[in-house]
């Protein structure tokens, strides 16, 4: 930790002096003098984005405007978004469900049986 000015060791033992035992004891484990109450936050951890560098929000929305509201309900919006998670997170849950949904859109189509 670099030098603190005498203003900031002040409010360091300040801030220090009104946390709980406990925090202050883990505190002291690590190193008082190691301990830099005045660290910036770390920046928040990058939204996810799919291939095409659209968020799962984005996707969302495209595929819903592309709908009449009349056609879907709010259920269907949830499963949009679950699906759509699942996808750019690559969870093998939603993947399996993808295929089958490819595969099965597939199979009518090739048996005759057209949307």
């Amino acid at each position: 930790m670099n030098e603190l000015t005498p203003e900031e060791e002040r409010r360091k033992r300040l801030i220090f002096d009104s946390m709980s035992p406990r925090r202050k004891k883990f505190i002291l484990k690590r190193g008082y003098d190691k301990w830099d109450p005045f660290m910036k936050p770390k920046d928040p951890i990058d939204i996810r984005r799919d291939r095409s560098r659209r968020t799962t929000q984005s996707l969302v929305t495209e595929f819903l405007h592309e709908r009449p509201l009349e056609e879907y309900s709010n259920e269907y919006g949830r499963g949009v978004f679950e699906i759509c998670l699942g996808i750019i997170n690559q969870d093998e849950r939603y993947k399996g469900m993808y295929d089958f949904a490819c595969w099965y859109q597939a199979l009518l189509r090739k048996e005759g049986h057209e949307d």
